[in-house]
């Protein structure tokens, strides 16, 4: 059942919607959404185990293992593989199993380019259990070539994590795409409007204007008058409106609204993953850094999460 992942294999096929899995709670809930998202966009499902294999270093022969150790490992990534396999029992679609040697992070990343969706949960099996992140989840959206959706350590995650059995999703709620009016922005719009058609949710855009009363601070002679910020609001909104009219003419069976929010931009995104079906945010937006791989509003939102987001990355990234 299983199929060596090789650079041949790879290069010539769709993988579709591509799920990393490690056996965790939060890879068994990734694997649910993936599962269901392929079963959506009619695609290939691919559920791939990776294991690196360290520079073995011995002291002495009595220290010598009984087994090779890149055996041993592979070994346990079949063993978690079959969990997968096990789980997916009922699923009906397109499914590839694959064990890969390699670096999780870079063997995802990789194979990225041959997907549509990469899907992984927010912490795996490996290094601290209470951190925020896992070291792939954390890594992976800023390399990967295609969108990525990282689904949180929640407590409904832990409660999806023990169905033994695969069971198509109907979730509810809204898809969230989070815009900044960067060159990104459009690419964002674009994805999130293909989920929520394939879902039939609808869209909502949201675009997060700073505090005003933050300019107190350093400017306090500035006179702040809230007909001032109202009318502001009603001006982006217009603005989105027009800058974006094409997503309203490609999708006129999509029910869309706009947001424009006072805030921090993280906490405001945040909130909304708690009711929103998928929260979408572009990998980098209007920040001062332009050479950061990963934003800090998108890496902020991922560490909070309370529910799937999916990081888009730029049109050119290489």
């Amino acid at each position: 059942m299983y199929e060596d992942v090789t650079a041949a294999d790879m290069r010539t096929r769709d993988l579709g919607v591509l799920v990393g899995f490690d056996g965790s709670d939060h890879a068994r809930s990734a694997l649910q959404f993936g599962a269901s998202e392929a079963l959506r966009r009619k695609t290939t499902l691919t559920v791939v185990t990776a294991y690196a294999v360290p520079v073995p270093i011995y002291p002495n022969m009595a220290s010598l293992p009984s087994e090779p150790e890149d055996r041993a490992r592979r070994k346990n990534a079949e063993a978690t593989l079959d969990v997968a396999e096990k789980y997916l029992d009922d699923y009906t679609g397109d499914l590839i199993l694959a064990v890969a040697e390699g670096n999780p992070t870079g063997t995802l990343a990789d194979l990225s380019k041959q997907a549509q969706l990469v899907v992984v949960g927010a912490r795996g099996r490996g290094g601290f259990i209470g951190q925020l992140l896992g070291s792939v989840a954390a890594a992976l959206p800023a390399h990967a070539h295609c969108p990525t959706i990282v689904f949180p350590g929640t407590a409904s995650t832990e409660a999806d994590a023990k169905n033994e059995k695969f069971a198509e999703q109907k979730p509810g709620g809204p898809i969230v795409a989070a815009i900044d009016g960067s060159a990104q922005s459009a690419e964002v719009l674009t994805q999130a409007a293909q989920v929520a058609e394939k879902t039939s949710a609808p869209l909502s855009i949201l675009m997060i204007m700073p505090l005003a009363e933050e300019w107190l601070y350093w400017y306090p002679d500035v006179q702040l008058q809230n007909e001032s910020s109202l009318r502001r609001r009603g001006d982006l909104e217009k603005t989105i409106r027009a800058d974006h009219s094409w997503l309203f003419e490609d999708h006129p069976n999509l029910e869309i609204s706009i947001d424009v929010e006072s805030g921090q931009a993280i906490d405001a995104i945040t909130d909304r993953t708690t009711t929103a079906q998928l929260t979408v945010v572009g990998s980098r937006g209007r920040g001062a850094v332009r050479s950061a791989l990963l934003g800090s509003v998108s890496r902020g939102v991922l560490n909070r999460a309370q529910g799937p987001v999916m990081i888009v990355p730029p049109r050119s990234q290489p």
